[in-house]
């Protein structure tokens, strides 16, 4: 299957969006070191990224906050478990590592849980940054800390 991939200058930075004729495949900060090696063909015409990048700008103009596109990210079963949990959480609000394992129903595994939610490949739309430290700090994301709070900062989450 073709992979391909567009780029699109947010408000917080350029990311990197792949995708494959099921979904996406991820999104990234240019500055993260886990985008993949090969990022298939350029192709900013391809549906999957057209809607992407459509609902990135509505996301930043405050009109969306639910994002609707299709996600095809590879994993194993707990990440995918994981990052389906994410996309639960509402916009606006924030969840604990420990929230994020309860939900899944493994309250133990806060550690993997915070393991699964760094491999989590597409930033923004599987909500990693909404997650937080059970003290109600701003921990560890991939895009950088101050992407982190202005992507919070944006949806209106209560920052403590």
């Amino acid at each position: 299957m073709m992979i391909v991939y567009t780029q699109y200058q947010s408000p917080i930075g350029l990311l990197t969006i792949q995708a494959n004729d099921h979904g996406l495949l991820g999104v990234w900060f240019q500055t993260q070191t886990t985008q993949p090696d090969t990022l298939g063909k350029l192709d900013s015409e391809h549906p999957v990224l057209k809607q992407a990048v459509s609902e990135f700008q509505e996301y930043f103009a405050g009109t969306r906050q639910i994002f609707k596109v299709p996600l095809a990210a590879t994993g194993t079963e707990f990440q995918q478990k994981v990052w389906q949990a994410l996309t639960t959480i509402p916009f606006g609000t924030t969840w604990s590592y420990q929230d994020l394992a309860n939900v899944i129903g493994n309250p133990k595994a806060v550690r993997a849980v915070g393991l699964a939610n760094g491999k989590n490949p597409i930033s923004i739309i599987v909500p990693c940054h909404r997650v937080i430290g059970k003290n109600g700090k701003l921990t560890g994301y991939a895009g950088g800390i101050e992407r982190k709070e202005r992507l919070l900062k944006h949806e209106g989450a209560l920052l403590v």
